[in-house]
């Protein structure tokens, strides 16, 4: 192997164990055995910083806090209009503030290998809520159990508010079962689709009912409302509560396949290869479901840095916002922008499309979203303006971003450069593109790039020549 190619398989541990590393990192990372790198990466994971943005009691929700506004109108109705728009606006506020400190927290090397399998687990357990206080305690609860025992986790997961609240089993009762949560935890989060039948589904919400939260978020077992009647589940009887199901569930193999397959499209590549599967689900079956015991399995593994793998996944657009940070160490000064490049990308954190989640893949890329990625290096690095437009959201702080069209950030391209300062000119644009792209770009590409750019700066050299290459479609993908 040569010195680009181990270059370039030391990025792809970086880019798929978090989000890409800055210049010097990788130039560290060169004198170490991949082992030696995997195990740094497992033992820094240990480091769990929770988000802690949200304070207020999770119960004042938008819907407590219109009926609290109606009790207590004592105005004309154009005043009570008004203050529910206020709150509706701390509301979102609220979830841009959480959503920017979670992309911050993803740029810090310290926690990008957790912050990683959260963002996986974050899309695997899709979920929306409207409560801010939820959104941010199932966040935390996926960062706890992020790298732990897939079964903590379901069970975590399957008892939080959020989840509870956006499956409908808050309304799961015995003398009207809801069936929602006990579909998806079978179709989406554990078995995989036609692993089960519609009467499993049915026996087993049965065995959810009773299963809710009360108004500090926190899961309550309402026995009232449980059918302790029997049920016949997966073949097998007995009078099942909702942890017997999970349990099930987690004894059937099929669901190792299914979490394998979802973590080997993420992390590997879309295109799967059935015998890799067939070998992490054996693995994490027999360890009882050890997510960070199969993460350093593939990780270590030859065929993951295999040619076919490196260069293969398409950057989504949290990946694309928290890989500029961590390779340029950059920070953005006024936070919207953060959110805003989320909804032109297609992707904000907090709000999926529905709860399977983004499909990811070539599903980033459609002729708008390609062409703003092409654009955003030259909008954040020269400060141009960006001409595309996202659905607006009644925010006031966004629409007058979209006014203004600019994005403000903190880059110091003097530290930056500095990494190339031995570098010939001659060498530099091929050097920086080692850096930026795991893919091939071809000589003539490189020439053309050279060609435009003309400055007696070094710094300004290396900021032009970076901004062009992050222009192209080689920077896409990881």
């Amino acid at each position: 192997m040569d010195a680009i190619q181990h270059q370039r398989a030391i990025q792809h541990l970086f880019w798929r164990a978090g989000f890409g590393a800055s210049p010097s990192e990788v130039k560290k990372a060169m004198s170490m055995s991949r082992l030696q790198l995997v195990k740094n990466l497992l033992r820094d994971s240990s480091n769990i910083k929770l988000l802690t943005q949200v304070f207020d009691a999770p119960a004042q929700d938008l819907k407590n806090m219109r009926q609290a506004v109606k009790q207590n109108a004592g105005g004309s109705r154009e005043e009570m209009r008004d203050k529910l728009k206020l709150m509706a606006q701390e509301r979102r506020e609220s979830i841009s503030s959480l959503n920017d400190a979670w992309v911050a927290q993803m740029s810090n090397v310290a926690y990008a290998f957790r912050e990683k399998m959260t963002l996986f687990w974050h899309n695997h357990f899709a979920c929306r809520s409207k409560t801010v206080g939820f959104i941010q305690q199932q966040n935390n609860t996926l960062r706890t159990h992020a790298l732990g025992k897939f079964g903590d986790l379901l069970m975590a997961v399957s008892k939080d508010a959020a989840m509870l609240q956006f499956l409908n089993n808050q309304q799961n009762r015995k003398r009207s079962p809801n069936e929602n949560f006990a579909r998806e935890v079978m179709e989406l989060f554990t078995l995989g689709r036609g692993q089960y039948t519609e009467q499993d589904i049915k026996e087993a919400a049965r065995a959810f009912t009773g299963w809710g939260f009360n108004i500090n978020g926190e899961f309550v077992f309402r026995e009232n409302f449980h059918d302790d009647g029997l049920k016949t589940i997966f073949g097998k009887s007995g009078k099942y509560k909702g942890e017997d199901v999970i349990e099930m569930l987690l004894a059937n193999p099929k669901t190792a396949l299914h979490i394998s397959t979802k973590i080997y499209r993420a992390f590997v590549n879309e295109k799967i290869d059935e015998t890799h599967i067939e070998a992490m689900a054996k693995r994490f079956y027999h360890s009882n479901y050890d997510i960070a015991d199969l993460m350093e399995y593939v990780f270590t593994t030859d065929w993951f840095y295999q040619s076919i793998n490196i260069g293969a996944q398409i950057k989504s657009p949290v990946e694309y916002l928290a890989g500029l940070q961590r390779i340029f160490n950059l920070d953005f000064v006024d936070k919207t922008p953060v959110l805003y490049t989320q909804k032109i990308l297609g992707q904000v954190l907090f709000n999926p499309p529905n709860v399977a989640g983004w499909p990811g893949g070539k599903a980033w890329i459609d002729s708008s979203s390609l062409l703003s990625r092409l654009q955003l290096p030259s909008v954040l690095f020269r400060n141009e303006t960006i001409n595309v437009s996202v659905k607006e959201s009644g925010d006031v702080n966004e629409e007058r971003l979209i006014r203004k069209n600019k994005f403000e950030i903190n880059m110091n391209w003097q530290a930056f450069s500095h990494s190339f300062e031995s570098i010939p000119d001659a060498a530099l644009c091929k050097t920086l593109a080692s850096y930026l792209l795991q893919v091939p770009i071809n000589d003539a590409t490189i020439k053309r790039i050279e060609n435009r750019v003309a400055t007696p700066e070094r710094s300004e050299t290396v900021k032009q020549l970076c901004i062009s290459l992050m222009s192209t479609l080689e920077y896409q993908v990881c």
